[in-house]
Formats: structure tokens, C-alpha cells, sequence
């Protein structure tokens, strides 16, 4: 496993071809990209390197660790009260510190800021599903009159995708939907019983045109490129020692590694961007070192922004100049604005009668997809857009037993016995784009390293709200459909940040005066500046967006190396 990463020559003292900020999802995929292009690469990530075999602990039963799971209540309350809200105490070291990393909000307008500072970033303890956007996302806004325009059609980022899922691995099933298309597909992982007799109840049964596939998910299901087939472990959450999902640590940060020209800085706290006004270009970037807390500066011709939506517009914001007295390349006025997430929770479960001779081996890392069918073919009177579902069926086992009474040997040898098989719908809907849906700096509050926070403001609306209530009346309808006893539909919806899929706030567009960047992530206003995170989105779709912005920063390096190279940049 890659423990180091270094060694990258500068061409001279803290000066680069290319600085990528952000080791995540994106900025794995910037470095892979510019040093494989020739571009000698510095990547700057603000938290600490990740040394598998010793942070991934996958394989550590609960009576292995000291709260048995549980986590340390007392400890995240004081240090972690938003973090604590996901995760398990496997990977609780993988979420920051909030009294180090504060933010603020509206107290009638919470919002959940679900983040990790460390190489790879998000992408160590991502979901993995793993869906592309079609024209019906990307024309999406230019038909309703929302927003603006996406500067790009499907067909723009299609061979991308290709690209991109080539290298990263995805299990899936060919379903011929033009508005949820096909990936390049590993072999699907299977659907357990429970599961097919759901998918065969749905089928047919519904004139929306409901079907049921298995989730398309960055996890290997044979060998490719060097990395091992997942052996169905389970808690991919706490890293992977096979490497067998796709993250950076896993795959493009080694690739990067491989061609001799990077250069990884953990613990490098981006303060902000420098601009020169003569050129209009940036010329390097202000660090903060998180350990010595010593200010420094790195140059490079280019700089590609991969800090995660909400920071990477927090580093422009904070970035002012006599030009940009709002923030860098903000002439438009939409840089942080148009925040969005994916409404979640909405849904339903209940218990499949049968199958009692079946029980499932293995702990599959994969769930079931119900891709959208609101607004397909027939407009919704309720609301705009739609939703997936995620999820799937699994038998009940000994963990049942810890919101059961019962004590001694009676009640343990009842738990030896698998228990009935239960499934679960959860819905991922569209959030729209919207101006007050909006993030600041706030001027009374700065980190640990003395950089002014944000101030996010964000909330649901009408739209995001029918199409929770929708979810979970649909996912009823299907379980009763498959002749599901217990049903209950979900009656918690998700807070604004709670599908950890933000984006928004630097929106790609045609127009300078509406957008923030333009087709191939480049800024309008600093054309050496490239954004490939979640911050270019014009719309939230409802699928997983992770796949888009890997698409999206392939195609930015290939643009930016080309028009350095012809000496146009």
C-alpha cells in the first residue's frame, strides 16, 4: 500500500506547473491527470496523510474497540457535535474537530457540514454509488426557466465518463434508460432473495414505470488495474486495505505518485488565492501550515480548486483584491450562492414474509436502485424534478436483539436464529437551484488556524418538501405492492447538508454576468483558475453526484494542459 507520497522536482522554490488543492474525489483526479500530462504537481490538503494499514481497521469486531461501537458520547459533545451525527467509532477519526473547524448558521435554518481533513478526504468514507447525468438533469433548468443553463449536454461529458469509470471500476447492470444512462460496467453484484421478490412485485405493476436494478457502485467486483476484487467484508466505511472501492488514496493519488511528478503537502491550510492585476491571472496560494501554524505562499501557472463546495467557495470568498472586493472571480455575484443537497430519508420499510430457508452470506457492500420515474414522461402536479431510491433487503440478526427485552440463555439462543427479512426504501431527491440558498463569510468567527469561517444559509423549500412527502408514499405503495407487512414510512426528513452531496456555489454557466465558470470549470474572471468539486453544479439531479465531478475534472485537465501547451494560458 502507498504510505508516502513525494517527490516531485519544483522548478524552483515553492513554485509548480500546477497546484491542485483538495486530495479528495476531485483533486485525486487533478493530480492524476496534470502529472500524467507532464505538469509538475503540488497537491495541498489541509489535514494529515492516511497510512492504511494503520487507519484502516475494517476487519476490528465491535469487542475490539472501547466503546464496543458505540462511540465516546461524552468526547463528541464536546468536540464533535456535528460529526457525530454520522459515523460509528471506527471511523470517527476520519471527521474533523469541530471546535477547530467551526462554521455558523441561522438558528431557524440548521445546516450539517459533514467533513474529514485528511489525504483523500471524502472519498475514503463515501456511499460508492455511482450513477451518470443525462439530458433530462442537464436541460433540466433551461426548460422550467430555473437557475441558469448548463454550458454542456450529456454528450460533452459522455466519453468522459467512459474515461473515468475505466479507471475507477463499476459494478453494475446494463438497464437501457436514457435518463439514467449506462456506465461501463463490472460484472453486477447479485440481488439477495428478498430483494428479487420485491423487484419482480414492482415490475409492470406501476404506469409511472417503476423497475428495481442493482446499485451501480465504485467497488471492484473482479480484478482491475492492479486492485483486488472486494471480498465482501462490509464496513467500507472504514477504508478499504484491499483497495478494492475507488478512492484517491486507493487509485489516482498512486497513479500520480507512479509518474515522478507530484508533490503531496498534508497538513496545508489554503487561507486564500493570490491575484495579480496586471496579468488577471492567479500567481500562487497562501498556506498556512496546520501544525507550525507558519504562513507561506506556493506558485504555479495554474491552480485547480478541489477543496469540496462549501470550502473551496470559502477560499474564494476569502480571497479579496481591489478587483474583487466579494470574493475572487465574483463579478457575477453568484459565487456561494445556489447551495444545494440532496433531500434524503424520505421512504419506508416493512418486513417480506417467506424466504425463511434463505439466509444472505457475506456482507454485500452494495444496496438496490430505483432509478427516478416522477416527471419522465408525465408532469407531476405537485412538483418539479424527482427522486431515486436506494436500498435493499436483509435478514435481521443478533443486533436485533439490542432494542429487545430478554436476558439469559433462552433469549441468546433466540438470537443464534436469523430473524425475518426486512427491506428498506430510501429516497435521494432533486434540491432546485436557488439565489438565497447562500453561504458568507462570517466576520466575528475564524478556525484554528485564524481563518475567517462561513456562515451557510440554506433551507428546504416547497418543491424539496412535496418531493419528500412523495418519496415515502411511493415507497409504500411498493412494499405493499410486494406484499410487505409493518410498513412504515418515513415521517424524519434530512437537514440541509445531510446527504453530504453539497454543490452549487460556484456554478459553470454561458453567461459571465450569471455564472461563476464556464464550460470546460475554467473562471470566467482568472482564466487560470479551474473549480472541478461539486462547487460547478447547475442543478443537484438526484442521482449521486460523485462520478460527475470526477467527468468534470478529467475534462478541465485535459482543457487547461492543452491550452498551456499551445501557449494560451
Amino acid at each position: 500500500m502507498c504510505r508516502h507520497y513525494g517527490g516531485g522536482v519544483a522548478m524552483a522554490a515553492n513554485t509548480y506547473d500546477a497546484i491542485v488543492i483538495g486530495s479528495g474525489m476531485s483533486g485525486g483526479w487533478a493530480a492524476k491527470e496534470l502529472t500524467e500530462k507532464g505538469m509538475q504537481t503540488l497537491v495541498l490538503e489541509a489535514g494529515r496523510s492516511i497510512v492504511p494499514e494503520v487507519d484502516y481497521v475494517e476487519h476490528v469486531p465491535p469487542w475490539g474497540v472501547k466503546f464496543r461501537g458505540l462511540r465516546d458520547r461524552k468526547a463528541e459533545s464536546i468536540n464533535r457535535p456535528i460529526q457525530s451525527q454520522i459515523g460509528d467509532e471506527w471511523n470517527a477519526k476520519f471527521f474533523v474537530d469541530d471546535k477547530e473547524n467551526p462554521y455558523t448558521t441561522d438558528s431557524d435554518k440548521p445546516y450539517l457540514f459533514l467533513r474529514g481533513r485528511h489525504v483523500g478526504g471524502r472519498s475514503v468514507m463515501w456511499g460508492r454509488q455511482t450513477y451518470r447525468l443525462s439530458d433530462l438533469d442537464f436541460e433540466a433548468n433551461l426548460k422550467e426557466g430555473l437557475g441558469v443553463d448548463w454550458p454542456i449536454r450529456y454528450k460533452d461529458i459522455e466519453p468522459w465518463y467512459n474515461y473515468v469509470e475505466d479507471f475507477i471500476g463499476v459494478s453494475g447492470q446494463a438497464e437501457g434508460l436514457p435518463h439514467l444512462p449506462d456506465s461501463k460496467f463490472l460484472p453486477p453484484m447479485e440481488m439477495n432473495c428478498a430483494e428479487l421478490a420485491v423487484k419482480e412485485a414492482i415490475a409492470g405493476k406501476f404506469p409511472d414505470g417503476r423497475m428495481m436494478t442493482i446499485g451501480r457502485v465504485a467497488i471492484l467486483t473482479e480484478s482491475h488495474r492492479g486492485r483486488a476484487a472486494c471480498h465482501y467484508c462490509g464496513p467500507c466505511q472504514r477504508g478499504c486495505i484491499t483497495r478494492s472501492y475507488f478512492s484517491s488514496v486507493n487509485s489516482t493519488l498512486p497513479a500520480a505518485q507512479e509518474t515522478g511528478k507530484l508533490t503531496l503537502r498534508p497538513f496545508s491550510v489554503v487561507h486564500s488565492l493570490i491575484f495579480d492585476s496586471k496579468t488577471r491571472k492567479i500567481t500562487g496560494v497562501r498556506v498556512i501550515d496546520g501544525q507550525t501554524r507558519e504562513a507561506m505562499e506556493f506558485h504555479a501557472r495554474i491552480v485547480f480548486l478541489c477543496a469540496s463546495t462549501l470550502e473551496s467557495a470559502r477560499i474564494l470568498l476569502n480571497s479579496t483584491t481591489p478587483e474583487f472586493p466579494n470574493g475572487l472571480a465574483n463579478s457575477s455575484g453568484e459565487l456561494g450562492h445556489n447551495l444545494m443537497d440532496h433531500i434524503f430519508k424520505g421512504g419506508a420499510t416493512g418486513t417480506i414474509p417467506g424466504h425463511e430457508d434463505h439466509i444472505q452470506m457475506g456482507n454485500r457492500p452494495n444496496g438496490i436502485y430505483v432509478p427516478r420515474f416522477r416527471n419522465i414522461k408525465q408532469k407531476h402536479p405537485a412538483f418539479l424534478r424527482g427522486y431515486g431510491f436506494q436500498g435493499g433487503g436483509h435478514r435481521e440478526g443478533w443486533e436485533r436483539g439490542s432494542d429487545m427485552p430478554g436476558f439469559g440463555v433462552d433469549f441468546k439462543n433466540m438470537l443464534k436464529n436469523p430473524g425475518p427479512w426486512r427491506f428498506n426504501f430510501t429516497g435521494f431527491g432533486e434540491c432546485l437551484p436557488n439565489h438565497d440558498n447562500h453561504l458568507e463569510i462570517d466576520k466575528n468567527k475564524v478556525d484554528a488556524w485564524g481563518i475567517p469561517a462561513l456562515k451557510i444559509n440554506c433551507q428546504w423549500r416547497p418543491n424539496e418538501l412535496a418531493i419528500y412527502k412523495d418519496m415515502s408514499v411511493t415507497a409504500a405503495e411498493m412494499l405493499e405492492a410486494a406484499g410487505a407487512k409493518d410498513i412504515v414510512a418515513s415521517t424524519a426528513q434530512s437537514l440541509p447538508g445531510e446527504g453530504i452531496h453539497e454543490m452549487g456555489s460556484a456554478r459553470m454557466g454561458r453567461d459571465p454576468k450569471t455564472s461563476v465558470l464556464n464550460e470546460h470549470n475554467q473562471a470566467h474572471d482568472v482564466k487560470n483558475l479551474f473549480v472541478t468539486d461539486g462547487s460547478c453544479m447547475v442543478s443537484s439531479a438526484c442521482v449521486n453526484p460523485s462520478l460527475t465531478y470526477m467527468a468534470l475534472t478529467a475534462r478541465a485537465c485535459d482543457y487547461a494542459v492543452g491550452k498551456m501547451k499551445r501557449g494560451e494560458l
